[in-house]
């Protein structure tokens, strides 16, 4: 078992340049684990990647999603400065921009272990526990991804970070996105993950002040390196 993850900072960074990038890296876990099945390589251990980044403003839908959840035309979306991409992730319809802590965990989960579960609900605790640091209690809604604020309130919950993954093999892409200085204006061009009924929010509406992105993501990683046991390299 290898449980060492390159961590990859890939800063603001085109949502397709990106989406391209991490699939390699996917697919090449992928057919490294296959070619170890048919006895065509000798190397037992499986890479693992976790990719940090930003994105230009972009709505993604995943396989899964309603296209009649983007509220706007595709004229409008070149007025905003925003692209469409459906994708091939679980989940329905999300925006990525500027001001968000975007997470591509690329890891072969054999390496660690095998529980779909057991992976989101993880990757939820590291955003609970870097928003605790900030003095935010936060938490899950039954039945529903992400980490929310006041989630036990119907009326007043909030979602401040988004999942949405791909599994092949017991290997992951796609991730998080954990709002920060977000400008959640464009979250009104959509219904965000399907939801109607629930508002998104960000640390900086909930703290009334822009933040530090990068001090927020070193606290989220270390969260990430003591829930999964990470060796991270560089």
């Amino acid at each position: 078992m290898n449980k060492e993850v390159r961590l990859i900072h890939k800063g603001l960074i085109d949502y397709k340049e990106c989406f391209d990038f991490q699939t390699d890296l996917f697919n090449s876990i992928v057919q490294h684990k296959i070619a170890l099945r048919k006895g065509l390589v000798q190397e037992q251990n499986t890479p693992n990647y976790f990719i940090f980044c930003e994105h230009p403003h972009v709505y993604t839908l995943g396989k899964t999603g309603d296209e009649s959840n983007l509220l706007v035309d595709r004229d409008a979306l070149m007025l905003k400065g925003a692209s469409f991409y459906p994708i091939n992730r679980g989940g329905d319809i999300t925006y990525h921009g500027p001001g968000q802590i975007v997470g591509y965990p690329i890891l072969d989960l054999d390496n660690f272990f095998t529980d779909i579960n057991r992976y989101l609900r993880l990757l939820e605790e590291s955003v609970i526990l870097t928003l605790k640091n900030f003095g935010i209690q936060s938490g899950r809604v039954k039945g529903l991804t992400g980490v929310w604020i006041d989630g036990d309130d119907p009326s007043r919950a909030r979602k401040i970070c988004a999942l949405g993954v791909k599994l092949s093999r017991w290997v992951t892409m796609h991730g998080f996105a954990f709002n920060i200085n977000t400008d959640l204006s464009y979250f009104d061009h959509i219904v965000p993950c399907g939801i109607s009924d629930k508002s998104v929010t960000s640390l900086e509406r909930e703290l009334g002040s822009t933040q530090n992105i990068q001090e927020v993501q070193s606290i989220l990683l270390n969260h990430l390196i003591n829930l999964f046991e990470f060796k991270i390299v560089l």
